[in-house]
């Protein structure tokens, strides 16, 4: 491993530092204040200046994140508050909205996308016919069962690593279970993210996924590209046609915009991968996806640059834009038999211009 301009194996970092945590690695703390208290996170940081959160108590997404000092992840007024105070039904089903903020905020694992009232009669129960699901689904406000986390030597490479699994379950209904790991090299400037959900219950279980990854200031600024291999725009929200920003190119915070939100159709390479970007010239750097198509067909653009909230989102999901109704009425909404799976592997790539 090259690490500060020298190459190091174990041996060698062993000679130089008593401890590991000299170059990088995990530590696990708990949040002590306001809404966030008692949330426990797993902090990441690797020798080439990558620094990263994990949300334990938030279905392990990813909240702060900051290459060298750049904040790269979106923070949001809301904080990273506690699953606590989530009231799943409250406000029309978009009280997932007053928790909404970092870098990654994973939609799942029975619905993503706009709140909307399904029929559940698969879980045979009479007293509830029908299932209210509120926007992008409940597994973002479930804490996750710690099952490790630390440092891996993989011959003469050094992985940081975190896993848990967050269940998500009730009876007479849903019993979805989702096993995440997330790997850093630690002279990286990425890391990877395996999810696995499986099907845990006895009664075929519709299954969305998604991953809503929030890029903020100082990343996101006036002039930020957005880069991707866009074969065509599938659809766009109508705020797009009145307001007119580019979705190339991106403006600094507007006063009073309204979110705009595209489906675009990407073109992937012959290994089956999308590589969407952002790019700060000014900065250096550049925010990069690397996302298995055949896991994550359908890829969306959220636009939120508004003063105050100032952020871009990039997309991957199992479903059209359009959601659940329409994934039933055309027969594509994924269904899960008992002990079914699905596995989705995800790279969130920091690129240095230059180096």
């Amino acid at each position: 491993m090259r690490i500060h301009g020298k190459e190091h194996d174990s041996r060698s970092l062993s000679r130089v530092a008593g401890d590991l945590s000299a170059a990088g690695g995990v530590r696990s703390v708990v949040l002590e204040d306001g809404s966030e208290r008692g949330i426990r996170v797993l902090e990441f940081h690797t020798a080439a200046g990558l620094r990263f959160e994990v949300l334990v108590d938030r279905a392990m997404d990813v909240g702060a994140a900051e290459f060298r000092g750049i904040g790269i992840g979106w923070h949001s007024a809301t904080g990273y508050r506690h699953p606590g105070f989530h009231e799943e039904a409250d406000e029309q089903g978009l009280a997932w909205l007053r928790s909404f903020s970092g870098l990654m905020v994973t939609a799942g694992l029975d619905h993503a996308l706009e709140p909307i009232e399904v029929d559940a009669s698969e879980y045979r129960y009479y007293e509830r016919p029908t299932v209210r699901q509120g926007q992008h689904g409940r597994v973002a406000n479930i804490p996750a069962r710690l099952h490790g986390y630390g440092e891996r030597w993989d011959g003469q490479r050094c992985v940081l690593w975190a896993e848990g699994e967050v269940r998500q379950a009730a009876i007479f209904a849903e019993h979805l279970r989702m096993t995440r790991r997330i790997e850093a090299d630690l002279a990286g400037s990425e890391f990877r993210i395996t999810d696995t959900v499986v099907n845990a219950g006895h009664d075929p279980t519709p299954h969305m996924f998604l991953y809503h990854i929030n890029v903020g200031w100082p990343l996101l600024d006036k002039g930020t590209r957005f880069e991707a291999p866009i074969e065509r725009t599938l659809w766009q929200s109508d705020s797009v046609a009145h307001q007119g920003v580019s979705h190339l190119v991106l403006p600094g915070p507007q006063a009073a915009m309204y979110e705009q939100v595209y489906e675009h159709e990407l073109r992937a390479d012959p290994d089956g991968k999308v590589r969407p970007r952002l790019v700060n010239d000014g900065l250096g750097l550049a925010f990069e996806l690397e996302i298995d198509q055949r896991q994550f067909p359908y890829f969306f653009q959220w636009m939120h640059l508004r003063e105050g909230a100032y952020a871009v989102g990039l997309e991957p999901c199992t479903n059209h834009v359009e959601g659940e109704r329409r994934a039933r009425d055309e027969g594509s909404l994924i269904w899960l038999e008992h002990g079914q799976s699905r596995t989705y592997t995800t790279t969130f790539r920091v690129i240095s211009q230059g180096e």
